[in-house]
């Protein structure tokens, strides 16, 4: 399965060049200037927290908000954002789009906040509760389910505030903070994505990336949104320490977590992963055709 996947992937072109209260934080909420020119839209999540280290400051012409991927991803269709870290899938169903920086949220492996919960044997699911702020891994799941195994099941919501206990779903995905903390129920299968498609495919997978509509991001954002990137990597200790109390684990946790299961960086690696995700999707009818990734560097 691995070689034929990767023989059709090279075929994606890549050009190079809510309902609930709004999510945020006291140094978001305090990056907000009457003169702001752009809108930026970071995610809540800890996956993402190395990836706006400082970037109030950095940025300080901006407004810089939190919320939810899914979220960030209607907002910046919508107009109401200029530049926002949404799910790579996003990208895919959207148009005059473009990835405009080399940091982004991926897994080379197991990434512990994105899993697939099944009461069932994974091809007897009938029914798939996915969670309300997923996109990029609601499409995953479904593209496995349906690839490797041929199932194609009826799907529901998981709004933000309930547990995989609150559906009665043959299969439940949950993403974020929330898939850290393990359900008491046995399950018959239980799949980390992450760890999934690299068994699948070889390649790393892309859950979010910085975009923007074309034209509308300055060199400086981009540069600053790097900057902000290299300074969360090399603090990931620090942020583990801030952020692990708000989760209620501990902060080696969070800080393994962090270093061994997320990649802040989009290689040429990563890139072919985000050609052959796309590729399945579209195939899948998940995404439109004619769509390129457009790299402003």
């Amino acid at each position: 399965m691995n070689q034929q996947l990767l023989a059709t992937e090279s075929k994606i072109s890549v050009s190079e060049r809510p309902n609930s209260p709004h999510v945020t934080d006291e140094s978001a909420a305090n990056s907000s200037s009457p003169g702001a020119t752009v809108r930026v839209g970071a995610v809540s999540y800890l996956n993402s927290k190395p990836l706006i280290e400082d970037l109030p400051g950095l940025l300080p012409e901006a407004n810089v908000s939190l919320d939810y991927p899914s979220r960030l991803a209607d907002q910046l269709a919508a107009g109401d954002l200029d530049v926002a870290l949404i799910p790579s899938v996003e990208y895919m169903r959207g148009s005059d789009y473009e990835i405009i920086s080399d940091a982004c949220v991926a897994t080379r492996g197991p990434v512990l906040s994105v899993k697939l919960y099944s009461r069932v044997d994974p091809g007897a699911i009938q029914t798939l509760a996915l969670d309300e702020g997923s996109r990029t891994s609601a499409t995953l799941a479904r593209i496995m389910l349906l690839e490797r195994y041929g199932v194609d099941p009826a799907r529901k919501p998981l709004p933000i505030e309930m547990s995989v206990q609150h559906t009665d779903a043959d299969a439940v995905l949950v993403i974020g903070d929330r898939a850290m903390h393990a359900p008491t129920e046995e399950f018959h299968t239980v799949w980390d994505l992450g760890e999934e498609w690299l068994a699948w495919t070889g390649l790393p997978f892309v859950f979010a990336m910085w975009v923007a509509r074309r034209g509308v991001a300055s060199s400086h954002v981009e540069q600053m949104l790097s900057e902000s990137r290299d300074r969360g990597v090399a603090r990931i200790s620090e942020i583990a320490q801030r952020e692990a109390a708000k989760l209620n684990i501990p902060a080696e946790n969070a800080e393994r977590y962090l270093t061994d299961n997320l990649f802040f960086r989009l290689t040429s690696a990563e890139r072919s992963g985000l050609k052959l995700f796309q590729q399945l999707a579209v195939q899948a009818g998940l995404a439109p055709e004619g769509v390129d990734l457009v790299f402003r560097n």
